[in-house]
């Protein structure tokens, strides 16, 4: 795990086809990742998601915390 980003690296890295996670944040394996729509997607637009700590996978929205922290890593 490659450390030490801001959001706007983490995204460009989710754009890249990578997945995120914090270093800040308290469950294990917790990360993010980008979803493209296919033909077959009820998703029209992009939009990135999570696999919880549970292992459950929802989408994501940020907080202010998320955006302004520099823990982001690259898994």
């Amino acid at each position: 795990m490659i450390g030490d980003y801001t959001f706007g690296e983490a995204l460009h890295s989710m754009k890249a086809g990578l997945r995120v996670t914090r270093t800040g944040w308290n469950g294990d394996d917790m990360w993010l990742e980008l979803q493209e729509p296919t033909p077959l997607s009820k998703m029209t637009l992009p939009y990135i998601y999570m696999s919880t700590a549970q292992g459950d996978l929802v989408p994501w929205l940020a907080s202010q915390t998320d955006l302004l922290s520099e823990d982001w890593a690259v898994l």
